[in-house]
Formats: C-alpha cells, structure tokens, sequence
C-alpha cells in the first residue's frame, strides 16, 4: 500500500523515538495508525489487532518482571504492581513523555480529538507498538523498548492497597470536575446480622457497587471496585475480557457524568444571569 507523506513522516519519526528500524514497515504503520484514518478498510491496516497482542505481551513481561524483582512479594502486592503499571494512565503518560501524541496518523474524523480521545489513542499505540516490535524483531525487541520506556515507574509502593480508596476514585474523577455520591441501594439479613450494599455514582452514572458490614465498609468496597473498573488497582489476568468491558463501561459513565456536569453549571450561569438582569 502506498504511502502518503504525513505516513512517510511519522514512520521515520516513529522509528526515531522508539529505537529500532523496523525490517516490516508495514506493522509500525498501522502501530501508529488511528482506526478513523483506515475506515472502509481492513482492520489489519489499524493499530486495533495489534493492540490486542500487545497487551498480553505487555502483562507477560511486567508481570515477570515484577516477579523477580520482588521474591517476597504476595500474588495480590504483585497483581497490583502489574495493573497500575499497565492502566490507561500509567501508558498513556509514558506515551505522551515519549512524543507519541506527534506520530499518530488520525483520520478527519478525528482530527483535533478531546483530551480523552487522545490519551486512549496514546494507550492503544503503546500496546501495538509493542506487539509490533514482537513481530519484528521478537521478544527481545519487546521487552527491550518496555525496560526502556516502562520499568523505571515500577515501585514497591504500587503494590500497597490504597488506605482510602473514597478518596482516591474521589482525586480521580475531579480531574474531570465530577464528584463522587454514593447511596446505600440494599440491606440485607436480619437486624443482629445486617449486610448492607452501596452504590457509587459519577453523577447520575452508577460506577460500582460494594458490600459490607457496615455502611462506610460498603461504600469503601464500592469505591474500590469503581477504581478496578477505571484500571488503577486490582485485577487479574483470568478476568482480563470483563474487567476490560467494566473500564469501558466506567470510562463511559465519567463522559456522561462530564457532560451532565457542564450542562448543570451552564443552567447554573444562566439563572445566574436572569436574576442579575432581573
């Protein structure tokens, strides 16, 4: 397939910022390509297969390495080291450290995407550079460009629990202006043996829920599980598919729970406005 000059251009920036020439240009290609910039083509022409492998490759070499790193560490401490490491936030800061955000081929329909829009792109590319560099050049072209891009942010504290995990989904969420509620949806058992379970809500947006013995626990359990969603802590490999749909499922709940949010201070601006006018 042949190249157009902005492809051209970003896959020898590419090739610079990564550290390796590839022999099969056509895998870099769609590594860095957006699905928009192939609509009306096949999927191989995109970055979403390459995504796919990537992240089992990704999880396969964190988690090695974490497990030698750590001997003393507990299959939960280094389950945790492994999901923040590769969380959304974790990879598409690296890629943006990185200069990613610059060799991205997005087609018109994306052009000038959201903050957002751009951190998943950033992800994505990420996680198919990698299985890229697989292809190519085997698994120790991946891990070569992971111990170099990656394994510098992996700490012991990572594998902590947070103490609060209310207030971590709280610092989370209003890095998008929006609030965390929560709302005791069911109690269960008699009154000497009560069972209580909450829900956490992004706005009108339920994000989780969590069961405990009290009130508070059930809350806390929710907000744990509402940042499992969102990728920041927890997880496991043989519930990787679901956990994946739960992010999506909480990713779009805060893009509701945003808007709902605008909307409210724009209505908030306007009687604002009528009152001073009145």
């Amino acid at each position: 397939m042949a190249m157009s000059e902005e492809q051209d251009q970003k896959l020898k920036r590419a090739q610079e910022i990564i550290g390796y020439r590839f022999t099969q240009d056509d895998l870099l290609l769609a590594a860095i390509t957006h699905p928009s910039a192939t609509e009306g083509k096949s999927v191989k022409f995109s970055y979403e297969r390459l995504e796919f492998l990537g992240d089992s490759i990704l999880g396969a070499i964190v988690a090695a390495t974490a497990f030698h790193r750590y001997p003393d560490l507990d299959e939960g401490g280094l389950t945790r080291i492994k999901v923040a490491l590769v969380s959304g936030a974790s990879l598409s800061a690296v890629a943006a450290a990185l200069g990613f955000a610059d060799i991205i081929v997005f087609g018109s329909s994306e052009t000038g995407t959201g903050k957002r829009g751009l951190h998943s792109a950033l992800e994505n590319v990420y996680e198919a550079v990698v299985a890229a560099l697989y292809l190519d050049g085997g698994l120790k072209a991946a891990t070569h460009f992971i111990e170099d891009t990656l394994m510098s942010r992996m700490s012991l504290d990572m594998a902590k629990e947070p103490e609060n995990p209310k207030s971590a989904l709280q610092e989370k969420l209003q890095e998008d202006g929006i609030t965390p509620t929560y709302k005791l949806v069911e109690t269960q058992g008699p009154p000497h043996d009560r069972t209580f379970v909450a829900q956490v809500f992004a706005g009108v947006q339920g994000l989780a829920r969590g069961v405990g013995r009290t009130k508070k626990e059930a809350e806390s359990q929710a907000a744990k599980s509402a940042l499992a969603s969102l990728g920041d802590f927890f997880g496991s490999n043989a519930e990787k598919e679901a956990a994946k749909e739960e992010k999506a499922a909480a990713r779009a709940a805060m893009v509701a729970a945003k808007a709902e949010e605008k909307a409210r201070k724009r209505t908030e601006r306007a009687e604002a406005k009528k009152k001073k006018q009145g």
